[in-house]
């Protein structure tokens, strides 16, 4: 565990895309000090302790939902927790947080975070076309006023609309292809970016698929990684 932070807390990619995770999978306790960062992927964890800059014992913690096991961590940083508290984030966040103040140069870094915390992206074969290979990116949240913000945020920088729609408790934003590509481009804009690895390569199998498809390639190959839409 390293010493406690005692200098203010500066906006960097790592900053950013940590706070993308902490607003998705990460909670705020009550007492002003401890961070708690869950998630089903260990490799999410480790990078997340990295860009925080803790050394801190990985543990485990048990869904009373479905009884698996997820990897988490906590640690007391009330450096962080006080700057965190004044972005806009807070304790029992789930479904009043709203917008967040990320500056434009670090938002894409955040929305990194957000998306391998709570995003997620498929593909499929629609129907109403030939050989037509589709795929979407969405981003989840209990609060429809931060989704509001981060698509308003993403229409700005961007230029892309996107949709949101509710479904089971929660709501979703989603983007379908064209905008997808755009969305990714700066998501991922250069190599070895902190990220959730196996997102990443589904990632790259859909877009590599869709390349393969402009070349009427035999949709048998990607099977595996397309379903059909209704």
């Amino acid at each position: 565990m390293k010493p406690k932070r005692k200098q203010p807390v500066k906006w960097s990619p790592e900053i950013a895309y940590a706070v993308g995770l902490i607003t998705t999978d990460g909670c705020l306790s009550g007492d002003g000090r401890h961070i708690d960062f869950t998630s089903k992927d260990n490799q999410l964890v480790n990078t997340f302790k990295k860009c925080v800059g803790i050394s801190n014992k990985t543990g485990w913690k048990t869904s009373g939902f479905t009884n698996k096991k997820y990897s988490r961590v906590q640690f007391s940083d009330v450096v962080l927790y006080k700057w965190l508290v004044s972005i806009g984030l807070t304790p029992n966040k789930s479904k009043t947080i709203r917008k967040l103040k990320i500056p434009n140069q670090y938002f894409f870094d955040f929305l990194r975070g957000h998306f391998d915390g709570d995003g997620s992206c498929y593909s499929c074969w629609d129907k109403r076309w030939r050989s037509s290979f589709m795929f979407y990116t969405s981003f989840i949240s209990g609060s429809l006023l931060h989704l509001k913000w981060i698509q308003s945020k993403i229409k700005k920088l961007l230029k892309i609309n996107g949709f949101i729609s509710f479904k089971t408790r929660v709501w979703s934003l989603r983007y379908a292809k064209k905008e997808s590509k755009k969305l990714f481009s700066k998501i991922y804009y250069k190599e070895n970016l902190p990220c959730l690895k196996r997102k990443f390569k589904k990632m790259k199998l859909i877009f590599n698929t869709e390349i393969k498809n402009k070349n009427k390639f035999n949709k048998a190959d990607v099977t595996e990684l397309a379903d059909v839409c209704a």
